[in-house]
């Protein structure tokens, strides 16, 4: 699509926007549905699209891709009238008999652009909050995944009003054009690299932007744990999707004592997941393209750390085993940027503060995991560090409850999303005040020509300090 098309399409849904349409409760209620019918209705075309461009297990791409996108869109549904509630304030003595609330107001016409990695989920749940809130939206899924591409351009037209939604397909050159357009709101998940652009270029119309990034997520193994069981949580956490998740643990920081402990139990865990070759098992997807899956073998060949577990790839099948590598320090390769694969180093700390204090010393992740059956571990590195989420004794999970803000703190991102944490992003809060003609006596105390004692009493009326007294 042209520049020509793309403003095409912008002016399109402005003029949609304008006349109202999006903003009755049951015009909204009526899109939210018929985007689950979306989803309901093509299961198995989505199973087949990720599978072809990820080669995701129908089990993974049920929960990843489908069923949490039903889950937001049965939320938002239920909870839609009660979010668009209008909220009263408290008020002072000056403004006692007036209205004061804050109204939810659509911001207008939303461009929405997706990552590959989790190519229907990352379009979807910001979708519905963007039809939640009463906005026009345009999404732009990611080239990468094609066939998930190809088929949102074809199902969203179909389900979706095609006056207030559209899908735009390209690469980064259509991207580019399309941004030069102004937009009311940038929803955008994907690389810190490109969300550069995205500030750049969100700045000439000063339109607000939502990032949703990523990082290098730690997990924190400290003190009594069950090794078992964390041997299964980490390594699920890690390996669903081939670690191609913003929010898999990207390095773990243990002692090396919990870590002897843990490398047999990983082993026969990997082995019971995927059995001795993982490469046949159909329940381990494959990397994206081959320029990732470069990236990632050349990680491994350039790491100082020793890989004792996995290792093994295919070019052709775009194949990497589950990998764990071990005696890795801070300045290693593996640790410059964020794997998005499934390799797992491991990093040896000798106390808690100091697991704590390496994790302070570098950039701010979008998820931190700590496992621990002590209580007080969890609370102290909870209470010590920031990240976009936290979750305790497992992973990934904290980000499937739609009651949860999902979003990143610093260099993982800003804004967030999820249930009506999407509503609230895809909306305006606008302060209103109705006054009325009385109390005219108290608003004379602000008119020229001005007296002290009118100053005194006036700082009264509009003070939020409690007071026994009444102004008559």
């Amino acid at each position: 699509m042209d520049r020509d098309s793309q403003s095409r399409v912008v002016a399109r849904l402005r003029s949609a926007f304008r006349s109202g349409v999006t903003v009755p409760e049951q015009f909204r209620l009526t899109q939210l549905s018929n985007l689950l019918a979306l989803v309901r209705e093509n299961e198995q075309l989505i199973l087949d699209a990720v599978h072809k461009d990820l080669a995701k297990p129908k089990f993974e791409a049920v929960l990843s891709e489908i069923d949490i996108v039903a889950n937001e869109l049965y939320h938002a549904i239920d909870n839609l009238s009660s979010w668009m509630q209008t909220n009263y304030v408290t008020k002072n003595l000056a403004t006692k008999v007036d209205d004061a609330f804050v109204r939810w107001e659509p911001l207008g016409v939303v461009l929405i652009i997706g990552a590959w990695n989790y190519p229907l989920q990352v379009i979807l749940i910001p979708l519905v909050g963007a039809i939640a809130a009463g906005n026009c939206a345009i999404v732009k899924p990611s080239e990468i995944s094609t066939a998930t591409e190809s088929l949102l351009a074809d199902l969203i037209p179909k389900y979706l009003s095609q006056d207030c939604y559209a899908v735009v397909r390209g690469g980064p050159e259509e991207t580019k054009a399309l941004l030069e357009n102004r937009f009311d709101h940038i929803f955008y998940t994907g690389s810190q690299q490109v969300a550069r652009k995205i500030l750049q270029a969100a700045s000439v119309h000063l339109t607000p932007v939502t990032l949703e990034l990523g990082g290098k997520c730690p997990c924190l193994i400290y003190g009594r744990v069950n090794i078992a069981t964390t041997a299964r949580r980490l390594a699920w956490a890690k390996f669903f999707n081939t670690g191609q998740s913003c929010v898999a643990p990207d390095y773990v920081l243990c002692s090396p004592e919990t870590r002897d402990a843990l490398l047999p139990a990983l082993r026969k865990v990997l082995e019971d997941f995927y059995s001795k070759e993982p490469q046949k098992s159909p329940d381990l997807g494959r990397i994206v393209s081959d320029g990732h899956w470069t990236r990632l073998v050349e990680l491994l060949g350039k790491t100082r750390g020793k890989v004792v577990l996995g290792g093994e790839n295919h070019q052709e099948d775009k194949y990497i085993a589950p990998t764990v590598v071990v005696d890795v320090e801070e300045s290693d390769v593996l640790m410059e940027q964020e794997i998005f694969g499934p390799i797992l180093p491991f990093l040896t700390i000798t106390s808690l503060e100091e697991g704590i204090d390496f994790i302070n010393r570098r950039e701010k992740a979008l998820a931190l995991y700590v496992f621990s059956e002590e209580s007080s571990v969890v609370t102290t590195v909870m209470e010590n560090t920031s990240s976009g989420g936290f979750c305790s004794n497992d992973g990934i999970i904290h980000m499937c409850l739609p009651t949860l803000p999902f979003g990143g703190v610093g260099a993982s991102g800003f804004g967030c999303y999820h249930g009506h944490w999407s509503f609230e992003t895809f909306s305006h809060r606008r302060g209103c005040l109705l006054r009325g003609w009385a109390l005219e006596r108290i608003n004379g105390l602000r008119y020229p020509p001005y007296r002290e004692d009118s100053l005194s009493w006036l700082r009264w009326t509009v003070s939020g300090k409690k007071t026994s007294c009444t102004l008559m």
